[in-house]
């Protein structure tokens, strides 16, 4: 029984918020936990692709995903209604039409408060679950701006909100990282030591999909999508001054 509850109350927790929906497509902001896509290790856990098929009813390939975020990275995900909108959507982001917008907070002080960061990034040889900043990588470009500095027990961080050009698997921690400022929470990237004492104030990856600007397939109207900060991140701001 307790066992029970517990598993309803995980799916009930897990379930993605709606942001936008119309005939074509549907727009939701995923919670942090819930992996997009199935695969051999997500038996027995519900995927945004499973919640998809079972809420939505969209029988096509993949649910209708085209893009993805990790695991632990909250925030608003496309999916498209029929195969039609899909290929659309997967046009747009292959041509770099799509806008995205992330919120992160990073350790140290990030100078100067606006910039590009234009490195290649490729599969980690040395640890191929991971990825890295390497010569003859894959062409990757993330624009960033720092919000706010921070600060906590003699720690300096940055809220940064970043505009990822591509779309490189973890891109913005790779990025980020290969400067010198890891994401808070980052068990892969920031280091294991450096990770276990963030998440005794910060529960997760702090990392959030903010914004999404797209065409619509059908109209071409211009949508931007939004969603706030999530609340386990912004708990976890709150914990830190304000400089």
């Amino acid at each position: 029984m307790w066992q029970d509850w517990q598993a309803c109350c995980i799916v009930l927790l897990m379930k993605p918020k709606i942001v936008f929906e119309d005939n074509d497509l549907v727009v939701v902001d995923k919670p942090a936990g819930m992996v997009v896509n199935r695969a051999q290790t997500t038996k027995g856990q519900l995927t945004l692709e499973d919640w998809l098929v079972q809420e939505r009813k969209i029988l096509i390939d993949r649910a209708g995903i085209v893009h993805r975020l990790d695991k632990e990275t909250s925030g608003v995900l496309v999916a498209a209604k029929s195969e039609a909108v899909m290929k659309s959507l997967q046009e747009q982001f292959k041509s770099r039409l799509v806008k995205k917008t992330y919120w992160c907070l990073v350790h140290g002080l990030v100078v100067p408060k606006e910039g590009r960061i234009n490195r290649p990034i490729s599969r980690n040889p040395f640890n191929r679950q991971r990825f890295g900043v390497f010569i003859g990588g894959r062409e990757a470009e993330t624009e960033y701006q720092v919000l706010s500095y921070y600060h906590r027990t003699g720690e300096k961080f940055s809220l940064l909100e970043v505009r990822p050009k591509t779309g490189r698997t973890h891109q913005i921690r790779v990025h980020l990282k290969s400067l010198g400022f890891p994401l808070v929470a980052d068990e892969w990237y920031a280091g294991r030591k450096t990770s276990k004492k963030d998440r005794v104030w910060c529960p997760r990856l702090f990392l959030q999909a903010l914004t999404l600007e797209l065409n619509h397939p059908n109209s071409s109207q211009k949508l931007r999508l939004k969603t706030k900060l999530a609340v386990d991140l912004q708990a976890a701001l709150d914990k830190l001054v304000k400089d």
